[in-house]
């Protein structure tokens, strides 16, 4: 059994990585970056960019700048990403 002092602490960055990796998963992305239309779900996808958007707003002010530029960059890239892979899966 694992003590407490060897469990590593998530900060700030790798959750907002975490939801992130969750909503490229729900957008179909493997590996190699590629979409697989049969993996795609836009709503789930969709709810963990809200967290992270919810997390910006509720974190507003006490956030790094490199936070908050990790944040501002995620959401733009998977923002960009939805549209992609909402014509990809449309086509």
């Amino acid at each position: 059994m694992e003590s407490k002092s060897s469990v590593k602490s998530v900060d700030f960055s790798e959750l907002i990585l975490g939801f992130s990796s969750a909503a490229l998963y729900y957008l179909g992305q493997d590996i190699e970056g590629q979409v697989k239309a049969e993996k795609v779900n836009i709503p789930l996808a969709r709810q963990n960019i809200d967290i992270i958007e919810m997390l910006r707003e509720k974190t507003k002010g006490n956030l790094s700048v490199e936070e908050e530029s990790l944040i501002q960059q995620i959401l733009v890239d998977l923002q960009l990403k939805v549209i992609e892979v909402s014509t990809v899966v449309k086509a």
